[in-house]
Formats: C-alpha cells, structure tokens, sequence
C-alpha cells in the first residue's frame, strides 16, 4: 500500500477495541519513529512519554475534557511534550549537540524572546505530531490526535518539569462499531482546487 492510499485509510478513532493489545515491536518502532522525526536545525526540543501503564492513562484520561473515552479504551497513550525550562534545555544543547548545531541555536536564542523561543519549539513538536499519525496507519494502527488535554494536570501526573505537555496521541485498534471508521463515515475534505495552488 503507497502513501496515498495509507492517508485515504486513515481516520480519527473515536472508540477504541480494548482487548487487542498492540505487538510490542509496532510500540517500538513507533519509539524509534518519533526519534528520527525532522525539526528545524535539528534542534528536537521535545519529550515523547509512551504511557501503557491503566493506571497512569485513567488519571490522564481524567483530565483529558472529552477525549477520555478514548485514552481509557486505548492501549497506548503518547504525550507530545515541547521544552519547557530553558535552562535546563541549554544544558542539552551544550552536552548533546555537536558544535555547529550549538552555535545556530545559542544565535536564534540571543535574538528570541523567550515566549516566541517556546512557540518555536512548539512548531516543531506538532511535526512529530503529524509523523507520529502517518507512522501508525503504516503499521495498521488507529490513532487519534487530542489536543484537549490539561496540560499543567497532565505535567503533575507524568512528573513533569522541564517540559510541557500539548497534546496527545492515542493509538491501538479501532473498535469495529466506530461510528467514525472509514467505512461506516466518509472521509471529508475540502476540494484540493480550494486547498492546493500550483505556481
């Protein structure tokens, strides 16, 4: 199956079959996939935090506005964190990155506020978002894309402080009986002459 006709099988899980657990080489691919996923100068300023544990999900799902459903049935819950300490971050860069990655960033940093530095960061956690989604209907799973989520909770659950939640991605097999499913709901879009202007 191409690309193109990955894309067309995808659709957003709203319920989610709670007794197929997902193989875990798939969860280890998609670890690996979200690894190598591109961002501006390299600079990766995220954390992905896989959460299989019930326990861990159903607190999360608490806090989750109306996506809850979804993350209890689910089997896997990604979190898609950007930096949130600065300084804490500046210590990756200078220990990890290789000197000319270092210099580029320590230049965008010293002419960056620091809310657009964040705002940066962010854009580029939505573009292992959007690799984490394509990556799953590849291996035959279901997703679904949830930025309703309370970030500061989701922070305080996962233990977090230096990063911070912005979404979240839940993933395992759709339920035969969702209303959403591809066959039972069409997939909508807008007409590529309205959307895609060739030059």
């Amino acid at each position: 199956m191409n690309i193109l006709e990955l894309i067309e099988k995808r659709y957003t899980a709203k319920h989610y079959n709670v007794d197929k657990e997902i193989p875990q080489d798939k969860i280890d691919s998609l670890k690996e996939i979200l690894r190598l996923t591109p961002s501006s100068i390299n600079i990766q300023p995220w954390k992905f935090t896989f959460v299989q544990n019930q326990e861990v999900k159903t607190k999360l799902a608490a806090v989750s506005m109306h996506n809850g459903d979804k993350i209890n049935q689910a089997k896997l819950l990604v979190v898609f964190s950007a930096v949130e300490d600065l300084d804490a971050f500046q210590k990756v860069v200078d220990t990890e990155l290789p000197q000319a990655r270092r210099e580029w960033y320590n230049k965008i940093k010293a002419s960056t506020s620091e809310a657009d530095l964040k705002i940066w960061f962010a854009k580029q956690v939505y573009i292992a978002l959007g690799v984490g989604l394509t990556a799953s209907i590849a291996m035959e799973l279901d997703s679904t894309a949830m930025e309703g989520i309370e970030s500061d909770k989701y922070m305080a659950i996962l233990n977090m402080s230096s990063h911070k939640p912005l979404f979240a991605m839940a993933v395992g097999y759709g339920a035969e009986d969702d209303s959403n499913h591809i066959d039972k709901t069409p997939k909508s879009r807008r007409l590529l002459e309205n959307v895609i202007e060739t030059i």
